[in-house]
């Protein structure tokens, strides 16, 4: 589960608390996911949103660590966001870290 401060995700979705959002999303080799997200409002941590990807993270091998970026692709207003989806891992070469965008 990925949770966001719901001011990282402002841009795209109105706040709505127990309301669920949805996302279609592409990968980089192209293949089409649809993520479920849900608001939450709490007075101690402040607004979030949660979005459960068990099946993603199985599929690509995600690890701790890993960044994940979603850029939404412009499609009009539904309800329905279409984004990208990049994945970065960072490792160790030569005694540097460098991201690099996971193709899998």
């Amino acid at each position: 589960m990925i949770l966001f401060s719901y001011t990282m995700v402002a841009d795209f979705f109105e706040f709505q608390a127990d309301h669920l959002l949805f996302m279609n999303a592409t990968d980089s080799v192209g293949k089409e996911w649809i993520f479920v997200g849900k608001f939450h409002a709490s007075e101690t941590v402040g607004n979030y949103v949660s979005i459960s990807l068990p099946w993603f993270a199985v599929d690509k091998g995600l690890k701790v660590n890993d960044e994940i970026t979603f850029t939404e692709i412009p499609q009009g207003n539904g309800p329905w966001k279409n984004f990208k989806v990049v994945i970065k891992r960072k490792i160790r070469l030569f005694g540097q870290d460098i991201w690099g965008e996971l193709m899998v």
